[in-house]
C-alpha cells in the first residue's frame, strides 16, 4: 500500500479484493468487507455509505494484521470471531467448527419433523455433538408454534471448551433457558430417552482430511472433523447407542458426506423411512430414519 495514495474505505476494498484473488480466496471481495468491518467496528452496511471515508491509522493497522492472517488461511469467522447460521449471529473461535450453511438443512429437516407434533406432546431433542451450539441455538430460536414452549433441547458435547462457546452462544440468542447441556461421549452419559435425535458429527475420512484446504486442515480442530479410516466410525458408533436413547417411532437425522451417504444409510437397514436427503447443490448430505 503506497505511503501517498488515501486509503479510503472504497480504495481499501478494492486492494485487499485483488490481493485475496492473487492469493486464490474463493470470495475476496466478501472477506475483505466484513475483515474492515470488524477492523472499523461498524456493519457491513455502513461501508457502503462510506466509501470516501479514510479510516485512522489504528484501524487501518488492524486491518493490514486481519488481511495478512487471512493472506496465510485463517478463516475469517476466527479473525473477527463470528459467523452466522440461520440467521443467527454465533461466537466461534480455533476450539469449534465453524458453522457450515450446508448444515442449515439439517435444521429445516429438524423443524418440519417438529411440525408433526401435537401441543401437548412435549418433545424432547438431542443435538449431539453440538460444538458451537448452532444446530441446538437454531431449533430453539425457530420452533413451530404448536411445541415453541414445550419442547426440551439438550445440547451434547465431550468438551468444556466447546460448552463455554456454546453456553455464551446460547446466552446471546437469548434462548438459554430453552436449552440444557450435557457433557457425554456421543450418548453414553445420557440418562434421558429421546424424541428427536440430530448431529453434524465428524465425518471426514483419513484420505479426505489429507487434501483438505489449508484453511480447514491447518485452522478448524480436528477432532471435529476426522472420524477415522472411513469416515464413518463416529455415526457407526453412535448407531449402536441409539436404540436405548430413542424413543419407539423417534426420529433420526444425521449430516453426512455425499461419499459416506450410503454407507450410513446401511446403518440403518431395519429402521423405518430411511431416506437420504439431497441438499441444494445436489448431494446427498443427510440420512434420517424412524425406530421401530
Amino acid at each position: 500500500m503506497s505511503i501517498a495514495e488515501t486509503w479510503t474505505v472504497k480504495r481499501l476494498l478494492e486492494w485487499t479484493t485483488d490481493f485475496f484473488k492473487k492469493k486464490g480466496i474463493v470470495m475476496p471481495r466478501l472477506d475483505a468487507e466484513i475483515l474492515l468491518s470488524a477492523a472499523m467496528k461498524v456493519k457491513r452496511i455502513e461501508l457502503y455509505t462510506n466509501f470516501e471515508t479514510e479510516p485512522n491509522e489504528p484501524h487501518r493497522t488492524l486491518f493490514r494484521e486481519l488481511v495478512k492472517r487471512r493472506a496465510m488461511g485463517e478463516p475469517v469467522a476466527y479473525l473477527v470471531g463470528f459467523k452466522e447460521f440461520y440467521s443467527i449471529l454465533l461466537k466461534v473461535d480455533p476450539n469449534v467448527l465453524i458453522p457450515r450453511p450446508e448444515t442449515e438443512l439439517l435444521v429445516l429437516e429438524t423443524l418440519d419433523i417438529l411440525k408433526t407434533f401435537s401441543a401437548n406432546s412435549h418433545p424432547v431433542v438431542c443435538d449431539v455433538g453440538t460444538g458451537s451450539g448452532a444446530i441446538a441455538i437454531a431449533l430453539a430460536k425457530n420452533l413451530p408454534i404448536p411445541v415453541k414452549q414445550t419442547t426440551t433441547i439438550i445440547a451434547i458435547d465431550n468438551s468444556l471448551e466447546v460448552f463455554s462457546i456454546a453456553k455464551l452462544n446460547a446466552l446471546s440468542n437469548e434462548v438459554a433457558d430453552r436449552i440444557e447441556f450435557c457433557c457425554s461421549d456421543l450418548l453414553a452419559d445420557v440418562t434421558e430417552t429421546f424424541d428427536v435425535i440430530v448431529g453434524n458429527l465428524p465425518y471426514i475420512s483419513q484420505s479426505e482430511y489429507e487434501i483438505l484446504p489449508k484453511e480447514v486442515k491447518n485452522f478448524e480442530p480436528q477432532q471435529a472433523l476426522l472420524a477415522g479410516p472411513n469416515g464413518t466410525e463416529i455415526i457407526e458408533r453412535l448407531t449402536t447407542q441409539l436404540p436405548k436413547k430413542l424413543k419407539p417411532n423417534g426420529f433420526v437425522l444425521l449430516e453426512c458426506s455425499p461419499m459416506i451417504a450410503e454407507s450410513v444409510a446401511a446403518f440403518f437397514a431395519d429402521w423405518n423411512n430411511v431416506q437420504i436427503i439431497k441438499d441444494n447443490a445436489g448431494h446427498q448430505r443427510l440420512v434420517s430414519a424412524t425406530r421401530n
